[in-house]
């Protein structure tokens, strides 16, 4: 073969070579990391509570010490931008429940941005009857993201019992009112949102000796009927309801709750409403330090179990940066004591003569005396917030309040040195004083004439 013709053939070989050769691929590109959703710092074994300056609305959360949370409301639609700037700094992950307290625009104007920017398991709601069609369309929708959404019925087993989430071991949220179907709810005006803002959700948050009353929307009558029932209210901290709205904080209410500190939301209008300042001095009344989301901003709760210490965003007019706002939880404040001036004598005009008339009184039967003690001697535990993230389940537990130390459950009563209250031995409250405060009494009339009057919890 000719070298020209090898030539040619060696060509030939090496385009047919390269045609077959597959042509090279540009190499892939990396998939850009997705941003982050959530911020929030590893759980340091204490409770949190932020309350949000969010204007005229609600809004707070919840950071239990493993990490378990709950949003409280989600204020107004104009809190939205702050609210999907803020939770993702404070959450490592979707939120865990979150309660609409009332189907009020001020209490869920910014779920909706909420949930789509942070996420949530569940939702607790009160299930009021005519509620908006906005709020109506809202639950939907979020029920269609994958919410649970349920409201805070009593079990149908034991009605009588209280409905308690328990976030983890030793922390809890009990649900005070409403409690339908077991019990009917209130009777009262509509509020703007088409429901009685009186059947609003109120929760109780407790770990160790410090406890948190979030009133939600609730109203005089609200306030009226858990005095009324016993219902246990004292908070170390107050969310306070309401305050602009007439007859709601009332004084005997406050009395019952006692907090050592009370946080009221709010515009800048706060401060210049009447029923406010009558507020703040019922507050005062009793004790209470006072703090408002539209002068210090942000309001920080922390609690080891033992006391709450405050931290906020702007210190009160006239108060160092440094200030520190520690509130303990066993309350070392005296009791209440209320002077009840004498009115004055009124002098009597003798009856006027009037013949007598035979009349035939029909007979009344007489009420007997309730024993409300063993209202409260059974707890229903609802874990719906397990720390491992297993899956909801619904449990009840039976627990048997125990007898204070060294008295007897089955006779005498028992107070606190430092109350002006007395309890029976099985309430609930009598578990909560410290040996050395303890003070028993063989009869109830010498816990009377010890100057105390019987507690509203269990009526002795």
């Amino acid at each position: 073969m000719s070298p020209r013709i090898a030539l040619g053939v060696g060509m030939l070989l090496a385009s047919l070579a390269c045609q077959q050769q597959p042509a090279p691929q540009p190499p892939p590109k990396s998939a850009a990391p997705e941003k982050s959703r959530y911020f929030g710092g590893a759980p340091d074994g204490k409770l949190h509570v932020y309350f949000f300056n969010v204007g005229g609305g609600e809004s707070a959360l919840i950071v239990s010490p493993r990490g378990n949370t709950v949003l409280v409301d989600s204020g107004p639609a104009s809190a939205q931008s702050h609210l999907v700037n803020r939770l993702p700094e404070l959450l490592r992950r979707e939120l865990d429940l979150v309660v609409l307290t009332h189907p009020d625009p001020k209490h869920h104007g910014a779920l909706d941005a909420v949930l789509k920017r942070v996420g949530a398991r569940r939702l607790m709601e009160p299930q009021l009857p005519d509620t908006s069609s906005a709020y109506d369309a809202l639950l939907t929708a979020v029920g269609s993201r994958g919410v649970q959404v349920f409201s805070p019925a009593p079990s149908s087993t034991a009605p009588q019992e209280p409905v308690r989430l328990t976030l983890e071991e030793g922390v809890n949220l009990t649900v005070l009112w409403p409690r339908a179907p077991a019990e009917p709810l209130l009777t009262g005006a509509p509020d703007g949102a088409g429901a009685n803002a009186a059947n609003s959700i109120v929760l109780r948050l407790t770990y160790g000796d410090t406890s948190v009353l979030f009133a939600g929307a609730a109203r005089a009558e609200t306030e009226a009927h858990l005095l009324e029932l016993g219902r246990w209210v004292p908070g170390t901290l107050l969310k306070v309801a309401a305050p602009g709205v007439e007859g709601a904080n009332s004084q005997a209410f406050l009395e019952a709750v006692r907090p050592q500190a009370a946080v009221l939301s709010g515009d800048d209008s706060l401060g210049h409403d009447a029923k406010v300042r009558d507020v703040l001095a019922r507050l005062r009344s009793v004790g209470a330090s006072t703090f408002r989301t539209d002068v210090n901003g942000e309001v920080h709760a922390v609690s080891d179990g033992k006391r709450f210490e405050l931290t906020l965003q702007r210190p009160s007019p006239g108060e160092p940066s440094s200030a520190r706002h520690v509130f303990p939880g066993e309350d070392p404040r005296p009791p209440l004591v209320r002077t009840v001036k004498p009115s004055p004598p009124i002098a009597k005009k003798p009856p006027p003569e009037v013949a007598p008339v035979a009349r035939t009184e029909p007979t009344r039967a007489i009420e007997a005396p309730r024993d409300t003690s063993a209202r409260v001697s059974k707890v229903m535990e609802v874990d719906d917030l397990p720390t491992a993230r297993q899956g909801s389940r619904t449990e009840e537990t039976v627990r048997t309040p125990r007898a204070t130390a060294g008295v007897s459950m089955g006779s005498g009563y028992v107070a606190s040195r430092h109350k002006r209250i007395f309890h029976r031995p099985t309430c609930p409250s009598a578990r909560r004083i410290h040996e050395e405060n303890l003070l028993t009494f063989k009869t109830r009339e010498e816990a009377l004439k010890s100057d105390r009057q019987p507690a509203v919890d269990c009526h002795p």
